[in-house]
């Protein structure tokens, strides 16, 4: 048995997963989504760390460069800006999620589709949105993480304080407020079909008792 708890088992020869990582700016989203991994790693499983936007395909640059606050002036036109988030997941999607789901590789994306419903919203129409991403690949699993607006703020200002990162086009208080509901309410709506089966964690724990409730709901979803 494991410190965690949770039996060690070799999952060899079991079905691929994608499982993607919510939340706003702050909420953790990249550091539980290595810590995950290693997590399932120590399982048997063979993991698979991706994000979107993607940081190593042709899109995903852009997108990237686009977010920079101090990169585009004038900032890109919001619409543009949801299209080339669609490109690049339906190319992230071809490219890497599929093969190596198909391979039986559990897949850790850093953000998917619910990322682009939340922050795109804000400036385009939801059913717009909606239509433009009818092409994604849905995650089997939606790990959302549960962080006051406030509190995620605050992270991301630490961070950047330690690290030097570019402020991004939306690290405002107000906007994350906004995004956050906007997560809320897509969330209960439940589309399965879309999001993938959606569990809400409480983000502001400890980061190792955030990691041990993602792994429970991995546990519990089969893996």
């Amino acid at each position: 048995m494991e410190k965690s708890g949770y039996s060690r088992r070799s999952m060899a020869g079991s079905r691929g997963r994608y499982i993607a990582i919510e939340g706003i700016d702050g909420s953790g989203t990249t550091l539980q989504t290595g810590a995950l991994a290693t997590a399932l790693r120590a399982r048997g499983h063979r993991v698979l760390e991706t994000r979107e936007p993607t940081g190593d395909l042709t899109i995903g640059p852009l997108i990237r460069a686009a977010l920079a606050t101090s990169t585009i002036e004038p900032p890109l036109d919001p619409r543009a800006l949801a299209l080339l988030f669609a490109a690049d997941r339906i190319d992230h999607a071809q490219r890497k999620l599929g093969p190596a789901v198909a391979d039986g590789v559990v897949v850790l994306s850093d953000r998917a589709v619910l990322s682009s419903l939340a922050y795109q919203s804000l400036d385009c129409e939801l059913a717009w949105v909606r239509t433009i991403n009818r092409h994604a690949r849905a995650p089997d699993l939606c790990l959302f993480l549960e962080v006051p607006a406030e509190v995620a703020y605050a992270r991301v200002q630490r961070r950047r304080g330690l690290t030097g990162a570019i402020e991004e086009r939306f690290d405002v208080p107000e906007l994350q407020r906004r995004v956050a509901a906007n997560y809320t309410a897509l969330i209960d709506e439940a589309d399965a079909a879309t999001l993938g089966t959606c569990v809400r964690v409480d983000g502001t724990r400890a980061p190792e008792d955030v990691t041990r409730a993602l792994l429970r709901a991995c546990v519990d979803a089969g893996l």
